[in-house]
């Protein structure tokens, strides 16, 4: 793929979010301000769910194991 593509298409995904977000009519440090906020909560959204998601999936399979006749577990 050819580089200036990638740039192009990368540029383009960054004006779409400025328009999304309406956060061209910002000042710049406004958009600083706007930038940090929102990578902050993604990131926290991202770690939130790398750790706790895989623990509810796992005792959702064992609460439906169990109602649907799956063989106990063993508390030996």
């Amino acid at each position: 793929m050819d580089i200036k593509r990638v740039k192009d298409y990368l540029y383009w995904l960054y004006y779409q979010y400025l328009l999304i977000t309406c956060s061209y009519v910002l000042e710049p440090w406004e958009q600083s301000m706007f930038h940090t906020i929102t990578v902050t909560i993604f990131a926290m959204v991202v770690y939130t769910a790398y750790v706790f998601v895989p623990i509810h999936v796992r005792l959702a399979f064992q609460f439906f194991s169990q109602i649907f006749g799956g063989q106990p577990e063993s508390t030996v």
